[in-house]
C-alpha cells in the first residue's frame, strides 16, 4: 500500500526543484521502464500493479487497485511507475556528430527529438539551460525509452560550442535547401526554440544556414515543428 509520504514525494517530482532536490525523476509505463532497468540507471522504487519484472525484486512495490491513480502523471495509468535517481557523473562530449538545442521548452518535442537521435544513431544532445528538463514525466514518456541511449548535456551553448571545433549547422527558415546541400558527417546540427528559432548569440556562430523548402502553394503555411524539422535533417545527414 502506498503512504502518504510516497505519493507525496512521488507528486513533488512533477517539478524540476524537487527532481533536483531528490536526484529522481518518474519513468512510467512498462516499455520505459523495461528499457530504464536494462541501462545505466539506477532503479530507486518500483511500483505495480502486476508481479512482471523479474529484476531488484526488493526495490519493487505491488499496488493495490486504483493506487496506481494516485501517483501517476499520465491521462490513463499505464500498470507501474518507477524511480530512477538522476545521474550525478560529469559527461564528456567526444561525438563527432551532434544535435544541439537553442531554447526548446515543450516536453513532448525533446521526448521526441531524444527518440530521433536514438533512430539516427546520435550518441549525445547538448541543451541550452533554458531547454526543457530532459527528467521532466513528461519528456521521460515521450522518449519511450530513447533517454537510456542517448546522453543530454545542459550546457552554455554560447561557450561550449565553439570549443568543439566542428562546423555548425543552424536550422533557419530562410537558409540554403538542404536537398541540395554537401553535408559532411562531422558536425553539430543546432535547432531553436519552437517560436523565436536561434538566438542572436548562437546565430552568428553558425556556419552553415540550412532550411526545409516548402512545397505547398499556400505561403502562409505555419513553419515545420521544431521535433518534425529534426527528423528530416537528421535523415538528410544519415543518408549521405
Amino acid at each position: 500500500m502506498l503512504s502518504k509520504s510516497q505519493i507525496k514525494l512521488i507528486n513533488s517530482l512533477s517539478q524540476k526543484k524537487y527532481r533536483q532536490k531528490n536526484g529522481l525523476f518518474i519513468a512510467e509505463g512498462i516499455k520505459v521502464i523495461k528499457e530504464l532497468l536494462n541501462s545505466n540507471f539506477e532503479l530507486e522504487r518500483l511500483f505495480s500493479q502486476a508481479d512482471i519484472f523479474f529484476t531488484e525484486k526488493d526495490k519493487m512495490q505491488l499496488l493495490e487497485d486504483n493506487e496506481l491513480n494516485k501517483i501517476t502523471k499520465l491521462s490513463t495509468s499505464q500498470t507501474a511507475l518507477a524511480l530512477f535517481k538522476i545521474p550525478q557523473k560529469k559527461i564528456e562530449i567526444n561525438e563527432n556528430f551532434i544535435v544541439a538545442l537553442d531554447g526548446v521548452r515543450d516536453p513532448g518535442n525533446l521526448g521526441t527529438i531524444i527518440r530521433l537521435c536514438d533512430w539516427f544513431g546520435v550518441k549525445q544532445l547538448l541543451c541550452s539551460q533554458d531547454t526543457v528538463d530532459c527528467y521532466n514525466p513528461k519528456v521521460i514518456q515521450a522518449t519511450m525509452g530513447s533517454i537510456a541511449r542517448v546522453e543530454v548535456i545542459y550546457t552554455n551553448l554560447k561557450e561550449e560550442l565553439p570549443s568543439l571545433k566542428l562546423p555548425l549547422f543552424g536550422t533557419f527558415m530562410s537558409g540554403e535547401n538542404v536537398y541540395e546541400s554537401s553535408l559532411p558527417s562531422e558536425g553539430i546540427l543546432v535547432l531553436g526554440n519552437e517560436a523565436n528559432g536561434i538566438t542572436d548569440d548562437i546565430e552568428q556562430m553558425i556556419t552553415n544556414k540550412l532550411s526545409i523548402p516548402q512545397f505547398g502553394n499556400v505561403k502562409n503555411t505555419e513553419s515545420l515543428n521544431v521535433a518534425t524539422a529534426t527528423a528530416i535533417f537528421l535523415s538528410e545527414f544519415k543518408r549521405r
